[in-house]
């Protein structure tokens, strides 16, 4: 194989990690000067800023006007497992799970919270599970996009309407990015540093009123702690859902989810976000049509992730080698290209089948993934020279 010339023409923005992902474009720190420094969040400036948060979210999201949102701890697994911990094992329950953090929620269900009717539909990296297995009386925990497989959900009409139930979906990487049927979903979870670049540490929480009333009318037999009660008294704390946050945020990471939803009304709101993403995934299929060693790990397009890509390498040579030498394979691939200061982060998850994965959500400019590709072809035909001369 003849080794391409080395590119020299190098991503604006290098950053394709699937979390925390890129900042949005043009951001700097100077933006931020005007958060609450030094107040209290329950400070009348600070809470409104909290508010402003929340308000906003509805508005740009477009969620159902009686729909509550509400700022919680610990990123988008906090938001997930407080309602799972909160609101399961009043019916029974199915989880579909196809990736790592599906299979967290099914860990969970089984392993701590002990469910004793619970279901669960896997599918291997790559593909779906068999959504047709949900029985309409079961509650539901799914996630939409599956952020280590690079797989989506691409209908949902296999979750039937039912107001005794519940439907918890982790949307993390798909929120501001895919359409998603928030009437369909009772409880949908993110965190601000995947689609829109924010920082960690925040969870974001939707609940529907008939999650409201699941939290009102089921009392779990177990022990919750602080930082999962949504309830007092046995009504719903709609102080939390006011800015009223559980414990202490960072008001600085409130401004820069304040500053990126400021970005995301400048690039058309929630149809500008989605498009953005588009357009780069289209380059990646692109790319990958014209690419003879490498593949789509999730072969179906109407599946295909369009924020956290996911690859497999198919050339000969690689496919035949073991995990751990694919492993190593694409780490010196990757490592290539972080010490031209072309692109960072993009390898797959520890977890999933050996090979890359490409964060391509709406901060990612289309222009920078078309740069990253030349990189991405003089880094294999490098290391695959390693291969055949050793």
């Amino acid at each position: 194989m003849t080794i391409p010339a080395k590119p020299d023409v190098r991503p604006a923005c290098p950053h394709f990690s699937s979390g925390p992902t890129a900042k949005r474009p043009g951001f700097s720190l100077d933006q931020l000067q005007t958060a609450a420094f030094g107040r209290s969040h329950r400070a009348k400036d600070a809470k409104a800023k909290l508010k402003e948060a929340i308000d906003r979210t509805k508005d740009i999201l477009n969620l159902p006007a009686d729909y509550r949102v509400a700022i919680v701890p610990a990123s988008d697994t906090g938001a997930v497992e407080m309602c799972m911990w909160s609101m399961l094992g009043a019916k029974p329950v199915d989880i579909f799970a196809w990736e790592s953090f599906g299979l967290d929620w099914v860990t969970d269900a089984q392993k701590q919270l002990k469910l004793t009717d619970c279901e669960i539909h896997t599918g291997d990296y790559g593909v779906l599970p068999a959504f047709e297995k949900a029985r309409d009386d079961a509650d539901i925990v799914f996630t939409w996009n599956g952020t280590t497989s690079g797989v989506r959900v691409d209908n949902h009409d296999w979750i039937k309407p039912n107001p005794d139930r519940v439907v918890i979906c982790d949307a993390t990487s798909a929120v501001f990015a895919q359409d998603i049927p928030f009437e369909k979903l009772d409880v949908i979870t993110y965190s601000w540093q995947k689609v829109l670049g924010g920082e960690a540490a925040h969870g974001m929480l939707i609940l529907s009123p008939n999650a409201v009333k699941r939290l009102e009318t089921y009392t779990p037999d177990r022990p919750l702690p602080k930082i999962f009660r949504m309830t007092s008294g046995g009504k719903l704390n709609e102080a939390l859902f006011e800015g009223a946050t559980i414990n202490t945020p960072s008001m600085l990471a409130v401004e820069d989810y304040l500053k990126a939803l400021d970005w995301a009304e400048e690039v058309g709101g929630l149809k500008g976000l989605k498009a953005r993403s588009d357009k780069s995934l289209a380059i990646l299929e692109d790319w990958v049509a014209r690419t003879g060693w490498i593949e789509f790990l999730c072969a179906d397009k109407a599946t295909r992730s369009n924020t956290g890509v996911t690859f497999k390498i198919t050339d000969p040579r690689v496919a035949k080698l073991d995990t751990a030498e694919q492993e190593a394979f694409v780490k010196k691939m990757v490592t290539l290209i972080e010490k031209e200061g072309a692109g960072f982060d993009f390898n797959s998850y520890a977890k999933a089948p050996p090979g890359l994965r490409i964060w391509v959500g709406s901060t990612v400019e289309p222009s920078d993934v078309e740069k990253l590709l030349p990189w991405l072809d003089w880094a294999f035909a490098t290391v695959s020279a390693e291969l055949q001369d050793a």
